[in-house]
């Protein structure tokens, strides 16, 4: 065995006792670029992407053709961490959770939470019972860098397979400043309307860049 499949193996065995207790970011990107760079040295590669995105959460989160700009990094590699980061939004998604989101401080917390780390424009749907417990949420759409289609059609039957009272729509710009455009504001109209027609209030609609948010509610653009 070579010194450097004796690293790998090391830092292998290392995970499989202790997680990644005792893993600096670097090394937690080495680990995982072992299986889709399987034989050349990974340590200069993951140092690359830290220096370059700033830490491994947002390594994770960038897109891959953004990864392959990175030396060392090509197709497979940017498609395995792009993967990963992919399996963890949707797992999060499908999680049970008791949250109650009564009020725009907590709806724009737990957007900010959802959306900040996203590089593309995504949309997210939230169903709340009458008292603000959320019942489902995910994902509905997801766009370029700085657009997304809202699909009317599909909020209110995803509220309505909830059994919902209330809904919340909340999306990113990426690229941007936290301000509706004037096609957030009129296709959020749409959505309140078409609910409205089911007996199903759109409580607000969040919009979130550059670590700040945006409620349309509290600024008066939903009446």
């Amino acid at each position: 065995m070579s010194v450097h499949e004796g690293h790998r193996q090391r830092k292998k065995e290392q995970f499989r006792k202790n997680g990644l207790d005792g893993f600096a970011d670097h090394e937690v990107l080495e680990l995982l670029l072992y299986y889709a760079i399987p034989r050349r040295d990974t340590n200069e590669a993951a140092h690359r992407l830290i220096d370059r995105f700033g830490s491994l959460e947002r390594v994770l989160n960038a897109a891959p053709e953004e990864l392959q700009r990175v030396d060392g990094i090509g197709e497979n590699a940017a498609t395995l961490l792009h993967l990963v980061a992919t399996v963890m939004h949707r797992t999060a998604e499908k999680t049970p959770t008791e949250r109650i989101l009564n009020s725009v401080e907590r709806s724009g917390a737990f957007f900010m939470d959802l959306l900040s780390r996203q590089r593309r424009e995504a949309l997210y749907q939230v169903c709340l019972d009458a008292k603000g417990k959320v019942l489902t949420y995910g994902r509905i759409a997801s766009g370029t860098v700085d657009s997304v289609t809202l699909n009317v059609r599909e909020i209110v039957e995803n509220a309505l397979r909830a059994d919902a009272s209330g809904v919340l729509l909340g999306h990113n710009h990426p690229s941007g400043i936290a301000l509706p455009s004037a096609e957030d504001r009129s296709m959020t109209l749409q959505v309140r309307q078409a609910l409205e027609t089911m007996g199903i209030q759109l409580v607000d609609h969040i919009i979130v860049a550059d670590g700040d948010f945006v409620s349309m509610a509290a600024s008066g653009m939903l009446l």
